[in-house]
């Protein structure tokens, strides 16, 4: 946490401590008076007492700062921080009878997929499958709710991808920390002023970013109108690209994806259905378990469009064993008895099939 943070944010003084803590990930203070934050995963009561007049102070020093309102009138204010962390926040009345409000902390740890098998997400199987993907130009969803850790797995697959290419990283605040790859690209969303004016969306970044030459195309997440103009870029020769969405399963993933584009545009359901099945090969689902621990829970290739339904092919699903006498899930993913059906791009790539 850089000091320019510190001065930002007119918190009691063990609040700073948790956001100085690099092993605290979310810090959140409800209107009822209560701190809670998260460590490892796991979210413990901060023994810290509110006080909502200093905390409606730093909330409104932080959006005089950023260049926005925080009052009555609007009482919303959603931040990206100094040092990258997201921070949102509620006023009265739409809150009573106190402000609420919730940091996100930007991870400074850059995760590997070694990190990712050590702890426990992935085989070394899955690890060297998904590797082969990237190389072979897999277009890749990840979807999982929050906290699943969708961001940190989208950093570890980066790293596969070829040193040679041209990326262009598109996201609301810059949580991807793409160090392997030179020729790069990184755009931010930008927020309207406080006279409603300025603002860019993702929608424009990704219009924006076909114009600039990209090889692949990293959109952080995708979660409204923005995914037409996402599939509409899969679909035009950017192999390899990747994203992620909020969803509880791949099949779920794809009736969001409809969701959202329909948000974007009025268009026939069936081509949106096209659009996905052609744009997307591989979704990978991920999930919090009930010991907290982050699981790759599914990978399915995306086979294509048949009789009004996108078809689904698991190629690794988790098997739950049960649980431990010190209550740690016990299971892996496991590989299917499914073959990958559209293996043409492994053969464009000159590499084996790694399925």
């Amino acid at each position: 946490m850089n000091q320019d943070l510190d001065l930002l944010i007119s918190f009691p003084q063990p609040i700073k401590e948790l956001l100085l803590d690099d092993s605290v990930s979310e810090i959140m203070g409800n209107p009822n008076g209560q701190w809670w934050f998260e460590r490892r995963g796991k979210l413990e009561h901060a023994e810290v007492v509110f006080d909502a007049k200093a905390l409606r102070t730093g909330l409104e020093v932080i959006a005089n700062k950023l260049g926005r309102k925080f009052d009555e009138s609007h009482p919303l204010l959603n931040a990206q921080l100094p040092d990258g962390s997201r921070l949102a926040a509620v006023l009265p009345p739409v809150v009573r009878p106190n402000p609420a409000v919730t940091i996100r902390k930007f991870s400074k740890a850059r995760f590997t997929i070694a990190d990712l098998i050590q702890g426990g997400a992935m085989t070394p199987e899955v690890g060297a499958t998904l590797s082969g993907y990237i190389e072979a130009g897999k277009t890749m969803l990840i979807s999982g709710g929050t906290g699943s850790g969708k961001t940190t797995f989208l950093n570890a697959l980066s790293n596969f991808i070829p040193k040679d290419e041209r990326i262009i990283t598109i996201e609301d605040s810059a949580e991807l920390m793409i160090t392997s790859i030179d020729n790069i690209v990184r755009m931010e969303t930008r927020n309207s002023n406080t006279e409603g004016k300025g603002e860019i969306t993702i929608r424009e970044l990704i219009k924006s970013s076909l114009r600039m030459r990209p090889e692949r195309i990293i959109v952080g997440e995708v979660r409204g109108g923005e995914a037409l103009d996402m599939l509409q870029a899969l679909n035009t020769g950017h192999d390899g690209s990747l994203s992620t969405g909020h969803a509880n399963s791949c099949v779920d993933m794809l009736s969001r994806l409809e969701t959202m584009v329909l948000s974007g545009a009025p268009l026939p359901l069936d081509a949106i259905r096209q659009q996905i099945a052609s744009a997307i090969d591989i979704i990978i689902h991920l999930s919090r378990l009930r010991d907290r621990s982050r699981r790759t829970m599914e990978i399915s290739e995306v086979v294509g469009y048949r009789e009004g339904q996108i078809i689904l092919n698991p190629l690794y699903i988790f098997e739950d064993e049960g649980d431990t006498q010190d209550k740690k899930v016990k299971g892996s993913l496991k590989r299917t008895a499914n073959s990958m059906i559209h293996t043409f791009k492994f053969k464009m790539a000159g590499i084996s099939e790694k399925v």
